[in-house]
């Protein structure tokens, strides 16, 4: 660790000896202008962090950050010499020639680095790329052997800058097959200019297995040219979608294609079920039939096999989400006000087994109360004297971790834990928090992380802790690097809950405070605080969006409704807002205001350090994709699980998040941004735990049971423990 430590030391000092050589670097004598358009380019790198500085500042981590801005200047001015004395270039139009490609990389890639299409780690491999396929078109060689060692990020940007090359052709193919290996859900899209390549019925059938749905829709469409590559294959995968797309309801077989093939179901016998997709459809018996199928392919992922449906859009698991939303949880809902037993028809035929894939599907979509009365609903079902372990078991322990976290979190894990003799629930508790480190991601730790913030019961939380212990100190005896950091981490923050303890995370493990942020960390370089708001173009975003713009109030603010956005400007301080107005978003017009806003609010060099999503779990996606990244504040509903916080942290690392256990309330986010608001503009110092009180008493007095309950869902920056477990984790791995 010491000799990484030192070598470390030493890189960053050579790297800072390099920067501080810069302008010792020796400038071009000769095509000014042109080299001239090339220091432009460089500057527009070095505002991508909204700073003209010299120092390009694009990660967390300060190596890096000294890379990339050792590339883009240092080594960029020497590429700049290095074509102006390179003698195989005999006339100054052949050294334009490259000036103008260097400057349009560097413009291709701060294009792509905003666009989120580049990593800001590849930049010095970019230009070390791009120094090489030069030489090669300065010699007159092929540029395809320096775009084959390249990523695909950087091979992409130059192959085109380089076009004109002979070796473009061949370029592009290599570029492709790395396309179709990074996006195989995009092959079908763009496999079209391929067809004729030796690899296309490969990839024909990488993309049948990752979406089999969508294959069936180019299936349908025999003359095409995708079509053709469709019917030609001669993998039975292929052929059985390939058949299947004559059926106007293919896509509700898809989740059964392995079962399809291995003949264990047949068509025919799926008909009485599904039959036409309306008439004839019995969505209870379909929900049924997934979730028998679903503990069929657990237990086969258990043993290795993985079914080639098992994951992936309109997959078996995507498609047991989407049906317990649309025919559950989406009606009991939209019921909460009608008495308990119209609220929860929907639900009577279902089992205590199919109550469980029902409660885990909907994770991001359940309300609380829609929660409590299925919980009590799958408990009934188990029985007078029921045995919850008796149901783990029958469900091959199938998504345990994601039902008890969930538990935790409405209250209900010391009812669930209760169930089961207590050795099994100690055993159960024990599994819970075992083999973190053994998965591919951090989703399992998120879990326990989140499920530990929401247990009220000390008896508990010490279980929880004890096992933490146990497997922290079997890494260490294993030398499991990546384990010990997983179970310190946990431990530090579990410990960090309790005040008693007195722990500081900011000194303890590097995380920027929890508890409070200073305003003139959300101030940009003119003194704004700049927020901006994502709404969608459905019912709810027409409905609150309304109720959003009016609760500005005159006297506070200054309001401007643009064809696309809302605009509001504080009167008082600093702070503009800007939200997308929620046009009609079955013709994408919300779609186009987001974009056009952001493209404003790039070109007026309005940066946004508070980020709000007001819109259901499934639009979030669409929101991190926009999100210019660097805020501070992100206030969402609920967050969509761990694949949508992990990205929210690692193109924000230091935001506070606030979100909520179930669907966001526009009845409770106007309030949080109102509140917050206040508090920025009159306050030095944004301190959560006196904001969280404020609005609890807001809250408290509210007419509306739903809202209270809805309320108690929402989980401040300082609990919010699955977020402050990713952003602890990425500091560690940035560290060493």
């Amino acid at each position: 660790m010491k000799r990484r430590s030192f070598i470390t030391l030493l890189f960053s000092f050579c790297s800072l000896f390099a920067l501080a050589s810069v302008d010792s670097v020796a400038k071009p004598e000769k095509n000014y202008l042109f080299n001239l358009r090339v220091d432009e380019a460089q500057k527009e790198t070095d505002l991508l962090d909204k700073k003209l500085d010299g120092n390009i500042h694009l990660t967390n981590n300060e190596e890096i950050n000294l890379q990339v801005t050792d590339a883009f200047t240092r080594q960029v001015d020497e590429l700049q010499l290095y074509i102006e004395r390179d003698t195989r270039l005999n006339s100054t139009n052949e050294q334009v020639r490259c000036i103008v490609y260097l400057k349009e990389a560097i413009l291709a890639f701060n294009a792509a680095f905003r666009a989120k299409e580049i990593p800001a780690f590849m930049a010095p491999a970019f230009i070390n790329n791009f120094k090489k396929i030069m030489n090669a078109q300065i010699e007159n060689l092929s540029i395809q052997p320096f775009i084959e060692e390249a990523p695909y990020e950087i091979g992409k940007i130059n192959a085109e800058i380089f076009s004109v090359n002979f070796g473009y052709a061949a370029s592009k193919k290599i570029l492709y097959l790395k396309f179709s290996q990074l996006y195989p859900g995009k092959i079908l899209q763009s496999i079209a200019p391929f067809a004729a390549e030796p690899f296309a019925d490969s990839l024909i059938i990488v993309a049948c297995q990752y979406n089999p749905a969508a294959f069936y829709k180019y299936a349908q469409n025999k003359e095409s040219l995708v079509g053709m590559l469709i019917h030609r294959s001669t993998n039975p995968m292929v052929k059985a979608v390939a058949e299947l797309s004559t059926k106007s309801t293919a896509l509700f077989y898809f989740p059964f294609l392995d079962d399809i093939l291995t003949g264990k179901k047949n068509v025919d016998s799926l008909v009485n079920i599904i039959g036409d997709g309306e008439q004839g459809y019995d969505s209870v018996a379909y929900f049924k039939l997934l979730v028998q199928t679903e503990i069929e392919y657990s237990r086969r992922c258990s043993r290795g096999d993985t079914p080639i449906v098992m994951y992936g859009p309109n997959g078996l698991r995507d498609v047991l989400q989407r049906k317990a939303n649309n025919h559950f949880i989406k009606w009991i809902n939209e019921l909460h006000e009608k008495p308990e037993a119209i609220r929860m028809r929907s639900v009577e035929p279902l089992s205590s087994i199919e109550l469980y894939y029902m409660i885990v599907m909907g994770e991001a979509d359940i309300y609380t109360s829609s929660y409590k009365h299925s919980f009590t609903r799958l408990l009934q079902r188990l029985g007078k004297k029921p045995r919850t372990d008796s149901l783990l078991m029958n469900v091959n322990f199938d998504y345990f971790k994601k039902f008890t976290k969930m538990a935790a979190n409405f209250n209900r894990l010391d009812t669930f834990l209760s169930a089961m003799p207590p050795e099994r629930a100690e055993a159960l508790m024990k599994a819970f928090v075992g083999n973190l480190d053994r998965t591919s991601n951090l989703e399992d730790a998120v879990d326990v992380a989140d499920a530990f913030s929401s247990i009220n019961d000390k008896k508990l939380q010490q279980s929880i802790l004890r096992y933490v212990d146990a497997n922290e100190k079997r890494c260490v005896a294993t030398n499991n690097e990546r384990g010990k950091l997983i179970y310190s981490l946990l431990q530090t923050i579990f410990l960090s809950a309790d005040s008693v303890n007195k722990i500081d995370l900011t000194s303890t493990i590097g995380i920027p405070s929890i508890y409070a942020i200073d305003t003139n960390e959300l101030v940009d370089d003119s003194g704004r605080i700049v927020e901006q708001v994502f709404f969608y173009g459905d019912a709810d975003g027409k409905l609150f969006f309304n109720a959003f713009k009016s609760a500005f109030s005159p006297k506070e603010w200054k309001l401007t409704l643009k064809p696309e956005w809302l605009e509001a400007k504080s009167l008082k301080g600093n702070i503009y807002l800007y939200a997308n107005r929620p046009l009609d978003n079955n013709q994408n017009l919300d779609d186009s205001a987001q974009i056009h806003l952001n493209k404003y609010l790039w070109q007026q060099k309005l940066y946004p350090s508070i980020i709000v999503h007001r819109g259901h779990s499934y639009w979030l996606e669409r929101t991190l994709a926009r999100m210019p990244g660097d805020a501070k504040i992100v206030i969402l509903g609920s967050c969509g699980g761990y694949k949508n916080l992990h990205k929210i942290i690692r193109d924000n690392p230091a935001a506070h998040i606030i979100s909520t256990k179930e669907i966001g309330k526009g009845d409770i986010n106007t309030p949080i941004l109102n509140t917050l608001n206040q508090n920025i503009l009159n306050n030095k110092t944004v301190a959560w735990r006196n904001v969280w009180a404020a609005l609890g008493r807001i809250f408290s007095k509210d007419g509306n049971k739903e809202v209270r309950e809805s309320w108690e869902a929402y989980v401040p920056p300082y609990k919010n423990l699955g977020a402050i477990f990713i952003k602890a984790y990425d500091k560690k791995m940035d560290g060493e």
